[in-house]
């Protein structure tokens, strides 16, 4: 319900923070396909905090955050590049 009331009025930029959290491998892929549909179809700017690899690979862009600094790449990312760049900024 809650994705349905940030689409509804159509926002220039959308912040979701962890869209799939607890949600199950099917109902996760339905909610990123939406958010790429709405994405594509009004050119909205989406602004999302995951630590799910399959749903950062969604994205154009991603900035990996970690304490005490930031690594940023801009290549289409992976869902399993995106794992192992988790994993090295955050020293695991």
């Amino acid at each position: 319900m809650a994705i349905a009331r940030a689409l509804v009025s159509k926002p220039t930029v959308m912040f979701p923070d962890e869209p799939t959290g607890n949600l199950d491998s099917i109902t996760s892929a339905e909610i990123l396909e939406l958010m790429h549909s709405s994405i594509e179809a009004y050119g909205q700017t989406t602004v999302m905090v995951t630590h799910d690899p399959h749903a950062a690979a969604i994205a154009e862009r991603i900035l990996f955050l970690a304490p005490g600094g930031s690594f940023a790449t801009s290549a289409p990312p992976k869902p399993l590049r995106s794992s192992f760049a988790m994993q090295e900024v955050s020293g695991r």
